[in-house]
């Protein structure tokens, strides 16, 4: 598998991927990937306590979150930014809430869980991922309309900041919590933070 950086002087003979292309690569050996404007990015594999974190928040919301919808964890979500035929982006999110119908039409279907499927996304903050849990992929899933994002930072002590989508800002924080974060967007949740490491 060849592996592109995002260097703006890139050579114009390689070539960028779509999601489809993406998709039809399947599973990578060594740590895990996301597409960014056609270019493969890769991540190293997280570490126990980030893998930890990510179990525990899946398990917690699994009773709170509403009948229609389900917790899926590291699963790629196209962010639909292009269309089908250009160069496209895709994220794995260490956690998200979907609309349950969105797992079955990609099995019926093919392809990735859609942007437009999903009503909350939550990263878990590593220390190689700081600037682009914050920045970059704060503006991506804004870009791509998902309306709410959760940063878990899971260093003492554990906070989530919760942001939900507005039309003229983007993302706006709701609220930083530590010890236990309660909300009631999108569903009524009551989370014990520092159970998640």
């Amino acid at each position: 598998m060849t592996v592109h950086s995002l260097d703006e002087s890139a050579d114009d003979s390689v070539h960028l991927l779509t999601i489809g292309e993406y998709a039809a690569l399947g599973e990578t050996e060594h740590g895990y990937t996301e597409l960014i404007e056609g270019r493969l990015i890769m991540s190293p594999s997280p570490v126990p306590d980030h893998n930890n974190a990510g179990f525990e928040l899946g398990v917690e919301l699994r009773s709170l979150v509403p009948a229609d919808f389900e917790v899926q964890l590291n699963m790629d979500v196209d962010l639909d930014l292009v269309s089908a035929d250009e160069p496209g982006s895709s994220r794995r999110p260490d956690l998200m809430v979907v609309h349950s119908g969105a797992r079955k039409r990609v099995r019926a279907e093919g392809g990735l869980i859609r942007a437009s499927e999903v009503l909350l996304v939550v990263e878990i903050v590593s220390p190689s991922s700081k600037r682009i849990d914050h920045v970059h992929k704060r503006n991506d899933y804004a870009d791509a309309g998902i309306p709410n994002y959760w940063i878990v930072d899971s260093d003492d002590p554990v906070s989530l900041t919760a942001c939900r989508l507005t039309e003229q800002f983007g993302y706006q924080n709701d609220q930083t919590a530590t010890g236990t974060f309660r909300t009631d967007v999108p569903f009524p949740a009551e989370i014990t933070l520092d159970r998640l490491v």
